[in-house]
């Protein structure tokens, strides 16, 4: 596929999805083409806001060349074989799958039929992260400090903190180090709403924590390197680098005193938003039949480790109870 224009679709239609259908809609490149959910009234009222049609799941599949699916988890693996059985490019929002088996079998299945599978690991697309892409390379990175918290939710999620939150930042610390997890350690508590791993990637040392309880929003990760220490702030879309000068004794007046200034720089971060870089990616890929910035692969590689989180941190949970 090589044309200017693809037709879209969306399958899914809660609080992400009505944002895909948005940015769809938005998105000169794409023709939001219609929307699907097991809620028509839903599907009906989205496709109301952005002037599409509400349609099964099925004749949306007929009519579209890409789709973004966001349907609970459980049902990732049977709407995107569906798909892809119909030459359909699919989206999936994380995380791609519940089972590995599964995954591996979409993602034969989409290079067998020369299809774009995406994973929708959106910080990915977050300015600050496409910045920290050309700062780390350049660094002996030690250690790096997750921390994805936030207050209760007014809705069931259906997953744990770990496959909701944790995984974009495993997902990102994979891609920035290049280099395989190895769990080292792994808790919970609060009814497994607040979970900390302890994680090596290489020779890197890590700390992830996601929560569901915490009464402040907190996106950030910190990278601590030898030539200094690097802090990103996700929800701003920030980055500061941390320096210090030559610590000196100065003279002054007679007296003498003792001068260690930091240096913080601010790199310039390009604006945007993540949601709609993402998907104009996807797009892109589909139009130009090239492999996705998150790919099925990676989307499985960020899955793995979650689960061995999860396992281990719920287990010991189950223990003491």
């Amino acid at each position: 596929m090589n044309r200017n224009t693809i037709d879209v679709g969306v399958i899914g239609v809660g609080s992400m999805g009505h944002h895909h259908a948005r940015v769809y809609q938005e998105l000169p490149g794409t023709r939001l083409v219609g929307v699907a959910d097991a809620d028509l009234d839903a599907a009906t009222t989205v496709a109301s806001d952005y002037e599409t049609t509400a349609l099964s799941t099925e004749k949306l599949l007929d009519r579209a060349d890409a789709v973004s699916i966001a349907v609970p988890t459980e049902y990732h693996y049977q709407i995107a074989l569906e798909a892809l059985r119909k030459d359909v490019h699919v989206l999936i929002e994380k995380p791609l799958v519940d089972s590995a088996s599964e995954g591996e079998a979409l993602i034969d299945f989409a290079d067998e039929r020369d299809l774009v599978l995406q994973v929708g690991h959106v910080e990915r697309f977050n300015p600050a992260i496409s910045a920290l892409t050309d700062i780390v390379p350049e660094l002996e990175v030690l250690s790096v400090d997750a921390k994805r918290l936030g207050p209760p939710l007014d809705r069931e999620i259906g997953t744990s903190p770990v496959l909701d939150l944790m995984i974009h930042d495993i997902d990102i610390l994979l891609s920035l180090l290049g280099s395989e997890a190895t769990i080292l350690d792994a808790n919970a508590t609060a009814d497994d709403q607040y979970v900390t791993a302890t994680v090596e990637f290489g020779d890197v040392l890590g700390t992830l924590t996601a929560s569901r309880i915490t009464q402040r929003k907190v996106r950030e990760l910190t990278i601590t390197a030898r030539e200094c220490q690097v802090h990103v702030d996700y929800i701003s879309r920030s980055v500061q680098i941390h320096r210090h000068s030559v610590p000196e004794y100065i003279e002054e007046n007679g007296d003498l005193r003792y001068r260690h200034e930091n240096i913080v720089e601010h790199p310039t971060i390009e604006n945007g938003e993540p949601l709609k870089k993402e998907l104009e990616a996807f797009a892109e890929s589909v139009r130009e039949g090239t492999t996705p910035v998150v790919s099925g692969e990676e989307g499985l590689e960020a899955l793995a480790v979650a689960r061995e989180i999860e396992n281990a941190a719920l287990e010991k949970t189950r223990v003491v109870q």
